[in-house]
């Protein structure tokens, strides 16, 4: 969602700060800005748009001091403009705030500041978050005690940094539910909401927790508690490389990353597949073991596209691990006061580990009982800290909003999450859990085999790049890929796209199939194939246009698709791995046909951080 950067030191702050900026555009965003202190004056400018009318807006290129805090806003509260942009100002002119998340009680601090004179320039909540912290330090005569008082009376999340010209000398930063880390150099300090804006000039990072406060000076940083304790911090070395955060000569970064797959899926898999005890090695789930062999159900719960990984996990361990096992939208679970035992085992899956929902989710388990266990991507997240145990996925920085490579890496880690469980229960046979890790094994080569040549794909993507609507159906392990697949193309593409079990078509979406709807149909061999068929002949009875996912040698599907995208045959739990690379390339291809920023598209955020 928004991003934070900060800095502090002895280098003029405006090209890191620029910088900074640019490495957060792709978490999605609709204006920036950037504040610097110099000559006890706060230097302010902001812009709707991109980074690059910031950069171009007059006269920031003289706005040179050693302090400053910069932002890159997702509208909430107000339309995107130059006066909703942060960072917003103190009503006296001395204090300037950025802020990433909500302050639900806004509108009750904003009249209260009303009533004592306070004129608001925004439609934003933060501004009276800011405004609120002149008032309090009118009471508490220095900044840090000011947000901490401030703080104390705000409901909601919060990432914020706070400067002063008044106090020229520290920058404030605190956190709440929205992801802050603190940058630690040599006399020089940083703030980001994201490691990769900081990731060129220190390693060393601190990682907030919510309810602390920090005070970072050049040379020192100070953590407390909201109620004023003091915390101490380890620092932490971020290992990925500034490399991986760059195109490296593709396109988009989307391109890029559904082309890293077969790394990523090794990487997801590397050390922790166990061939000849067919069994899965996965340590951070070393504590939990007893726990999950007596699991008496599994609740898995996420949003978005690893609410689809959760769906095909579903499919997985009720197969093979014999366990119930239920999946849950994030954003739902906790308003229906769901029925949790203290032998339930929850898994919550994000790629950021930041997600606000499935965090939410994660504390309602914890506080009535279960056990909670994570798989996400980004090491020393919030969720990867407040789970008691979990798997990294190891997918690499995730530029793109549209995820492709954390999709498919998470479907491999619930593979070896499955294989653990089924091992530890001996819950098939030593047979087929071999057979298994040899085809896990086989993925990354056989996804290179798909990746090799992709011309068809965008061929067919330039057939149907002025379609409107678009039908995915799938079944069995390859119903929750076709939500996927039309999830991929309405993010990217805005054309209106949805899934459906295969069957359900007759129960109300074959009224919408004639000759201009296309219809993606997940056709590959496995134990639904029959049934699919028959499917795709009622869809080509409607004149309806077939898209065909199918495995290699499947000659028959060529005389009933209009077009036939060939993958190799694998296990049916892993097909959606192979199955979701031609979906992929497909929105990719008909969304850079259309002129749509593949990388960044509207509306949208990496990683969503509000409710």
């Amino acid at each position: 969602m928004c991003g934070i950067i900060g800095y502090i030191g002895n280098n003029n702050a405006l090209p890191m700060l620029i910088d900074g900026l640019k490495r957060l555009e792709y978490r999605g965003y609709d204006s920036s800005g950037i504040a610097i202190l110099r000559d006890g004056e706060i230097h302010l400018q902001k812009k709707v748009g991109k980074v690059s009318e910031l950069e171009k807006a007059a006269p920031l290129k003289d706005y040179t001091g050693s302090i400053g805090i910069g932002h890159t806003r997702w509208a909430t509260h107000g339309e995107p403009s130059d006066v909703n942009a942060h960072p917003h100002m103190s009503n006296d002119g001395t204090i300037a705030m950025i802020h990433n998340g909500i302050i639900e009680n806004y509108h009750t601090i904003k009249t209260k500041l009303e009533k004592l004179g306070y004129k608001f320039k925004s439609a934003t909540d933060t501004e009276a978050l800011v405004h609120l912290i002149q008032e309090m330090k009118k009471v508490s005569g220095d900044l840090e005690t000011a947000v901490r008082l401030a703080l104390r009376q705000v409901d909601g999340t919060y990432g914020i940094a706070v400067v002063s010209s008044q106090e020229p000398d520290k920058i404030i930063v605190a956190r709440k539910g929205s992801p802050l880390i603190i940058g630690v150099g040599e006399n020089e300090h940083y703030v980001a909401s994201d490691a990769a804006a900081i990731i060129p000039y220190t390693r060393q990072v601190v990682y907030m927790e919510d309810g602390e406060i920090a005070v970072l000076t050049k040379n020192t940083f100070e953590t407390k508690t909201i109620d004023n304790v003091e915390k101490i911090k380890q620092i932490h070395e971020v290992t990925f490389d500034i490399e991986e955060i760059e195109k490296g000569g593709y396109d988009h970064f989307m391109l890029k990353e559904i082309m890293e797959q077969p790394e990523t899926l090794r990487n997801a898999m590397r050390g922790r597949v166990l061939l000849n005890e067919g069994n899965a090695k996965l340590s951070g789930l070393n504590d939990v073991t007893l726990l999950l062999e007596n699991a008496q159900r599994i609740i898995i719960t996420a949003c978005g596209t690893s609410w689809h990984a959760g769906l095909v996990g579903e499919y997985m361990l009720e197969q093979y691990a014999k366990v119930s096992v239920e999946v849950e939208y994030a954003s739902e679970f906790r308003y229906r006061n769901p029925i949790i035992k203290p032998t339930d085992v929850l898994f919550l899956i994000s790629q950021s580990g930041e997600t606000a929902d499935t965090l939410a989710a994660l504390r309602e388990a914890k506080k009535k009982g279960a056990s909670v266990l994570g798989i996400c991507n980004v090491v020393g997240s919030t969720i990867a800290r407040e789970s008691q145990g979990g798997v990294y996925i190891h997918a690499g920085p995730e530029i793109g909003v549209a995820s492709t490579k954390a999709f498919s890496s998470q479907l491999v880690v619930l593979s070896l999450v499955t294989l653990l469980i089924a091992h530890q229960r001996e819950s098939v046979s030593h047979d087929v859990l071999m057979t298994m890790c040899k085809e896990l094994l086989d993925l990354p080569s056989k996804v290179e085999k798909i990746l090799k040549d992709t011309s068809q794909i965008e061929k067919i993507a330039e057939e149907f790049k002025t379609s409107n609507n678009f039908l995915y159906l799938g079944r069995g392990y390859n119903f929750p890929v076709a939500l996927e697949g039309a999830l991929k193309l309405k993010e990217i593409s805005y054309i209106h796209a949805e899934g459906y079990p295969a069957a359900e078509m007759k129960h109300g979406p074959i009224a919408l199939i004639d000759e201009n709807m296309p219809v993606v149909v997940i056709a590959t061999k496995d134990s639904t194939y029959e049934k699919i068929i028959s499917n795709i002949q009622e869809v080509k009875a409607r004149k309806g246009k077939v898209i065909a996912i199918a495995n290699d040698g499947d000659d028959h599907i060529d005389t009933l698709a209009d077009y036939v995208i060939k993958v190799p045959h694998t296990l049916d739990m892993l097909s959606p791995i192979l199955n979701v690379i031609p979906l992929q390339l497909l929105s990719y291809f008909i969304a850079v046909k259309r002129g749509c920023n593949v990388d960044q598209p509207r509306n949208l955020a990496k990683s969503v951080t509000v409710e």
